[in-house]
């Protein structure tokens, strides 16, 4: 099983994963497709991938995702620079923020693996009343000939995912029977130094079990906090049997948190 998380992607159609599928020479009886669900597409695809392992269906499947922020911003600053109006800098902000990267996950059934990481579980929350908040995409619509915009209710989207996320990390603490003091640590996604205060606080952890990248890679999406958990183990802050949990909230809203044994 292959699947392509991302949201920025090559076409409509096929799955941008057919593409990483031929460069990589995958299987043909393997399944291949996409998945959109904007900055938690990889965190969706590592539970579709773990249910097919546990349902006995594959062995193994790699959750994949690239993003690129060069467009929209360039297209970002072309249009504060034409308009100078104060609510369309206002709405248009947030996408300078953004960063470009890319990133992978393989799971397995542990068969062939060694000792890796072990997922142990998750859950998932919405406030899908609240989908107008953040929006990307033509502004015409699809089919698209203009150029892509990107407007975000930033307060709006602080103030009602901090919200979500109050409720999803006590149901994920909850769901793995974890201790007052568990996680251990904590990867979340990447968004700005403000965001990352306020759930810090709202859901009772310190600075110290928590790492971060958006200093100088920005807001990668889907990216981000895959990218992060990799680079968190490079520099040893991530050990051995850490109680890991991955946070997870995007536009939507919708938010996933899982959480693995290192």
């Amino acid at each position: 099983m292959l699947i392509y998380g991302g949201v920025c992607r090559e076409n409509l159609e096929p799955a941008t994963a057919c593409v990483v599928a031929d460069g990589l020479g995958i299987g043909y009886t393997a399944q291949v497709y996409d998945i959109s669900n904007a900055c938690i597409g990889i965190l969706n695809g590592m539970l579709q991938v773990a249910n097919a392992i546990a349902l006995g269906q594959i062995r193994a499947g790699v959750v994949l995702a690239c993003e690129s922020c060069r467009q929209i911003v360039d297209t970002t600053i072309d249009n504060l620079v034409k308009s100078r109006d104060m609510d369309l800098f206002k709405q248009t902000v947030a996408t300078l923020t953004g960063g470009s990267g890319a990133a992978a996950v393989v799971l397995t059934d542990g068969s062939f693996s060694g000792n890796a990481h072990r997922l142990l579980g998750g859950v998932v929350n919405n406030a899908v009343r609240h989908h107008r908040l953040c929006i990307w995409g033509p502004d015409t619509g699809i089919p698209a000939t203009a150029g892509h915009v990107m407007h975000t209710d930033s307060v709006g989207v602080l103030q009602n995912g901090v919200a979500l996320g109050i409720e999803t990390f006590n149901a994920l603490r909850r769901e793995l029977a974890w201790d007052d003091d568990k996680p251990d640590k904590i990867i979340c996604h990447q968004v700005g130094a403000t965001h990352r205060k306020t759930i810090l606080n709202a859901i009772n952890i310190p600075d110290s079990k928590d790492f971060t990248t958006f200093r100088h890679l920005g807001n990668i999406g889907t990216v981000s906090l895959i990218i992060t958990a990799a680079i968190a183990e490079e520099r040893e802050f991530l050990e051995k049997g850490d109680q890991v949990g991955f946070l997870g909230i995007g536009s939507g809203l919708n938010c996933l948190m899982l959480g693995v044994d290192w």
